[in-house]
């Protein structure tokens, strides 16, 4: 059974991640190139998100002793083939995913533009996750 603790410290977590995300959204292009320090910031933050909406998915999945994920982002797939996300999401919560792998395995690699558009355009599939877990888990 899903521990709703669990759940809820998650989304809170989750919540404040994205609050902070919001407010770094009003920063222009130029000056978040420019500033080293609030690009680790965004792309920390980011990686934090992302974990939690993980970390959420991998307690469902363990406690409701569903399907064993291959990846992470086979977790999304998981979660939307037993209802608890609606599959129009998968597209977008995969590329969070792999994101995610990206800042984790491949730091060297990270385009500041890709993070800044990730910032400015894909937090709201983050949030649109929360909603789905909190509609599954009402307290």
């Amino acid at each position: 059974m899903v521990e709703q603790e669990v759940i809820r410290e998650k989304l809170k977590y989750l919540a404040e991640y994205l609050d902070d995300l919001k407010q770094a959204q009003e920063i222009p292009l130029g000056d978040f190139l420019q500033d080293k320090k609030t690009r680790r910031y965004i792309e920390r933050t980011l990686h934090l998100a992302i974990e939690c909406c993980l970390d959420i998915g991998s307690h469902i999945i363990s406690s409701e002793k569903l399907r064993e994920p291959e990846s992470n982002k086979d977790i999304f797939h998981v979660l939307a083939e037993n209802g608890y996300i609606p599959r129009k999401s998968l597209a977008q919560l995969t590329k969070m995913a792999q994101f995610r792998n990206l800042i984790v395995y491949n730091y060297a690699k990270i385009d500041p533009e890709i993070v800044y558009t990730i910032l400015k355009y894909n937090i709201s599939d983050l949030k649109q996750f929360a909603g789905y877990i909190i509609k599954s888990f009402p307290k």
